[in-house]
Order: C-alpha cells, then sequence, then structure tokens
C-alpha cells in the first residue's frame, strides 16, 4: 500500500465533513453512552462512526494534545486507542534516536511513529492490520507529516527482506485472544526475545515498548543485547518500560527513571544496573524530621540501595521502601512528607490516635496487613491532609508515621 493509494479511512473522513463531522463537533462533549442508546434517532447517521470517533476524541484530549487539535482525524476502536502512548511518552522516545531512517514495525494508531519520525529524513509505519493502515494513511497526512511510508504486512515478514535502518521501533501485543492483559516477552506477539539478533542485524538501535509489569531482571537475563532501559511514568502511574538494544554491547545497562510531574517537570533518576548490587545502603530504626516516598518509576527500577548513596538519605528497612533524613532534599524523585508522630503497634495505641484524626491517605510499606485492613482497624475514612505508612523499622519493629505532605514539595 502507498501513501496515495485511496482508502476506507478518506472515505469516512469525507462522509464525516459534510454530516457525521457536524454532529460529531456539536457532540463532542457528550455522554456517547447516552449516545448510542439514543443512535435509533439519527437514522441518516452512520451512528457507529460517529460515537467512536466522539469517544477517540475524548481519550485523547489530554494524552495526545496535538491530535485533539485536529478535526480530521480518524480514530480506530478503543482498544487500539487503550494500548497506544500517550504524547508525552512518544516525545520522549523521539528523543533517544535520530538520523536518516526509522521502521515502525507494529505501527498501530501511529502516535509513537508519527513522533519519532520527526527526527528522521525517511520512516515506515508497518502494521499488519489493514483497517489501521488506512486510518494512519489518512492521519499522517491530516498532520502533514510527508515522509512515512504505509505498509500493510506482518512485522516478522518486513523485517526479513527490510534494508537496514538507523533505527527499529517494536511494541508487540501484550494481549491474548481472549483479551488478558501479557506480562512475559515470550506471551508477546511479535516475541521480540527471538527477534533480537534480526531485529540489531537491519538496525543500529532498536527500541522496544513493553508492559510496566514486565519483570526487569526477567528482560535482562532473556535479551543480552539490552544497553539501556527507561522506565517512564506519568504523575506517579507507572506507564511503560523502554529497553535499548544496539550493536555495540556495553559492559553494564544503564537504567533511567523518569516521573513526568502534572506542572511539566519531570523527576529524572539513573544508574548503571550493577552500581544498585554492589552498593550498601544506610538503614535506621530512627525517624528523622523529613519522610521520603519514590516515587512508581524508580519503584519499578529497583534502585532502592543507589537511591539512599545518591541523595544521602536513610532507608528504613531492606524491604521498607522509605527514606528518612534530617535535612530537606528537594530534588527528591518522589513525595517529601514531614514526620509528625510515630505509633507503635499496639491496638490501644493504634485506636486512641485514630479517634483524633479520623481521615487519613493509608500506604503500606512491609507491614503485615494491607491498606484496606488497616483502614478499617482505625475506622478512618480516605482523605484529608494526614498521610499515614505503616512499615518495619531496620530493627523489625512495625510502627505507623504520622505525616503531613512538604508544603515545599
Amino acid at each position: 500500500m502507498t501513501k496515495n493509494s485511496t482508502n476506507i479511512a478518506s472515505l469516512e473522513a469525507s462522509l464525516a465533513g459534510r454530516l457525521e463531522g457536524l454532529f460529531i463537533r456539536e457532540h463532542l462533549h457528550d455522554d456517547v453512552h447516552q449516545l448510542s442508546l439514543q443512535a435509533k434517532r439519527y437514522p441518516d447517521l452512520d451512528m457507529n462512526f460517529v460515537i467512536r470517533q466522539i469517544s477517540g476524541r475524548q481519550k485523547i484530549r489530554y494524552k495526545v494534545p496535538s491530535f485533539y487539535q485536529s478535526d480530521e482525524l480518524i480514530y480506530p476502536p478503543a482498544l487500539s486507542l487503550e494500548q497506544a502512548s500517550s504524547e508525552i511518552t512518544a516525545q520522549y522516545k523521539a528523543s533517544l534516536c535520530a538520523g536518516e531512517t526509522f521502521v515502525d514495525l507494529t505501527g498501530g494508531f501511529g502516535i509513537d511513529c508519527f513522533f519519532i519520525s520527526r527526527k528522521f529524513e525517511k520512516a515506515v509505519y508497518v502494521e499488519k492490520q489493514k483497517n489501521l493502515c488506512e486510518i494512519a494513511q489518512h492521519n499522517f497526512t491530516a498532520l502533514q507529516t510527508d515522509n512515512i511510508i504505509i505498509v500493510n504486512d506482518e512485522a516478522e515478514n518486513y523485517l526479513q527482506k527490510m534494508e537496514a535502518v538507523d533505527c527499529i521501533y517494536i511494541d508487540p501485543a501484550r494481549r491474548s485472544g481472549s483479551g488478558k492483559k501479557l506480562v512475559f516477552l515470550n506471551d508477546c506477539e511479535p516475541n521480540v526475545q527471538m527477534l533480537a539478533p534480526k531485529l540489531l542485524e537491519k538496525a543500529e538501535r532498536v527500541l522496544i515498548k513493553l508492559s510496566p509489569m514486565l519483570d526487569i531482571s526477567s528482560a535482562v537475563n532473556e535479551i543480552p543485547q539490552i544497553t539501556e532501559i527507561h522506565i517512564l511514568a506519568i504523575e506517579n502511574d507507572c506507564k511503560e518500560i523502554l529497553l535499548v538494544l544496539q550493536k555495540e554491547k556495553t559492559d553494564d545497562i544503564k537504567i533511567r527513571t523518569v516521573n513526568f510531574l502534572k506542572n511539566g517537570e519531570a523527576q529524572i533518576f539513573e544508574y548503571q544496573l550493577a552500581q544498585e548490587a554492589s552498593t550498601n545502603a544506610t538503614y535506621t530504626d530512627k525517624l528523622k524530621k523529613y519522610l521520603y516516598e519514590p516515587n512508581a518509576a524508580v519503584m519499578k527500577s529497583g534502585g532502592f540501595k543507589m537511591l539512599s548513596q545518591y541523595y544521602n538519605v536513610e532507608k528504613l528497612h531492606p524491604n521498607t521502601h522509605l527514606y528518612t533524613s534530617s535535612e530537606y532534599i528537594s530534588d527528591f524523585c518522589g513525595r517529601v512528607f514531614e514526620v509528625a508522630d510515630i505509633w507503635n503497634n499496639s491496638k490501644k495505641d493504634r485506636e486512641k490516635r485514630a479517634e483524633k484524626i479520623q481521615k487519613a491517605n493509608i500506604t503500606v510499606r512491609n507491614y503485615p496487613i494491607g491498606a484496606t485492613e488497616l483502614r478499617k482497624k482505625l475506622k478512618l475514612s480516605d482523605g484529608g491532609d494526614c498521610y499515614l505508612f505503616a512499615c518495619t523499622l531496620a530493627n523489625n519493629e512495625k510502627v505507623i508515621v504520622e505525616c503531613r505532605k512538604n508544603l515545599q514539595n
């Protein structure tokens, strides 16, 4: 398929421009479920198409603002949107590569391909689903992108016959036929573990997007060509793991964690994988003035000893991933709290203290019971400006640390 071929998406867009397009603009903020129930009221409209477009634009508004600005884009079924990257993570991927030629072997909705292709002179979007190819073809034209060629093919097939390029990107499907989410490398399609040697035969640099639930140590063991691992979170919600493979193997793997904040800034922490194994953390059973909770990207990375060393903060226990210090660390990669009090683990003490606060945000770290059960025992509602961290200290004492969020953070 070439960029100039006639396709279904273009025909849909043309129709939408006359009738559906007007309806979509007028009902853009409506409840799509209610619209579905009212579909019979609009016999002249393709309501399945209309509802898909309204739902798509609603989902993309904050996820991909650049796409939302265009009234001409066509949106795919919900699953393709759900699996698609956000604009902020796509731009981050684009920052990791540049050159003349680029291939996206699993194009999907095309968000990653669109942003990464800006760093290259020529790009190829490969996708096995014909309807997604047609949608991508239409959308890239609407977005005035003229350096992307659309190819309807299986990733493995195209990989075998393609010419060498500067960079390959691949985002394997992570759902089974029944819709169950998959997190193991050998369960994903295509199987990037098996394809790794061929990928590096065809590209100097390979980027692989994987589930945030992936076990990083398993990936390292299964793909020896990994040189970098990037863990991306948005507002403390881990979104994806990005593996970087290169032909020239390095002595150690770089781990980089990035947590994009609501204010547009990013918390970044990086280290070499071997450093974590050889580093010693400082532990304490004495809470200082400040309590630190690592963000989701750091937590996923497992770089807990390196975090202690880098920021000069003391860890509460080998399995309690919380830290403390007397001095305020302004650039800590996570949340910072001021310690207000420390509860002992007796039922009487807990109940007495809980009566005074009534509501709290409860977090459990290395503690015998979960947050839901603890909240029930304390008879506390959720919310407020009080934060309770139930945890274990270095001397194995179980405590609840009462905190207030540090206003400087």
